[in-house]
């Protein structure tokens, strides 16, 4: 019971930190509660990383669903970093599908974001199904005036009916984001956090619909409620916040605004007693 409340906690505390600073901040927690390593590891997404594939150039993201060990499987080549020769792999039907992923993916990716990377990690599941990871991540324009990065991981999986038309899919999308601004005339501007939302659905599964295209349609929907939401949670309560703590108007319009209202608070108040002492 002590560590369920403790994990809890532990939980609730990282919701709450700098998203850029899951790494730092996850590392302090497990020091200071070392029992927790392996829950606080499985349970708390971390900012995607980046990493080259040797053989073939291109760029691909590294997480928990294709590490074995200390090697990275790459999408493009299937192939693990540092080699591996015993590393799990996906089975020929799944490693098929995941490369047509990916390229689809990337085409989402650059018609969405404009630039980033993205991943498409699949496996096996027990029974009739697999699963896999949509992974997108995008970075600020390394201008020095403008950081942040926006980190989605998308877990789909997969469940197919023994009549092979229809499917059914559960989607868990995270999506981890902040932003930091640094101009002359606003100063330095910071704010991040993180989102997940689950999603299931049933559909259609056939050559007009096959699988990546129920998957694609899955993720476009979620992505576009998160920002949706992120958008209403973060930057309107922001901008509220901002409009609170700044007038619109300067400090002589505030002080002329100021002598105009005691002025006519004076007018009204010898209008008053003029009007009293003709009564009287």
């Amino acid at each position: 019971m002590a560590n369920d409340t403790q994990l809890d906690a532990a939980l609730d505390l990282m919701r709450r930190l700098p998203p850029q600073r899951i790494d730092q901040s996850l590392m302090d927690l497990v020091d200071l509660v070392p029992g927790l390593c392996e829950e606080l590891l499985s349970s708390i997404d971390q900012p995607l990383k980046v990493a080259r594939d040797p053989l073939v150039g291109k760029e691909y993201l590294l997480c928990d669903y294709n590490r074995d060990g200390d090697s990275y499987r790459s999408p493009w080549s299937n192939k693990y970093d540092p080699p591996l020769e015993d590393g799990a792999l996906p089975t020929d039907r799944l490693r098929k599908l995941e490369e047509e992923a990916n390229l689809v993916f990337e085409q989402y990716r650059q018609l969405y974001y404009e630039g980033g990377v993205s991943s498409v990690y699949l496996w096996e599941l027990p029974g009739n199904g697999f699963a896999g990871v949509v992974l997108i991540k995008k970075g600020g324009d390394n201008s020095g005036k403008i950081q942040g990065s926006w980190d989605s991981i998308h877990v789909i999986e997969v469940q197919e009916r023994s009549s092979g038309k229809n499917a059914h899919y559960k989607l868990t999308s995270t999506v981890m984001l902040w932003l930091k601004t640094k101009f002359p005339d606003s100063g330095t501007i910071s704010l991040g956090g993180s989102l997940m939302r689950q999603f299931e659905q049933d559909m259609v599964v056939s050559d007009i619909n096959p699988h990546i295209v129920n998957i694609g349609k899955m993720v476009e929907e979620a992505e576009n409620k998160i920002k949706a939401h992120l958008s209403e949670i973060y930057f309107s309560k922001t901008l509220d916040v901002v409009n609170g703590l700044r007038s619109q108007t300067g400090i002589m319009d505030d002080k002329k605004k100021a002598q105009h209202l005691k002025a006519l608070e004076e007018a009204i108040t010898n209008r008053s007693k003029h009007t009293t002492q003709a009564d009287s």
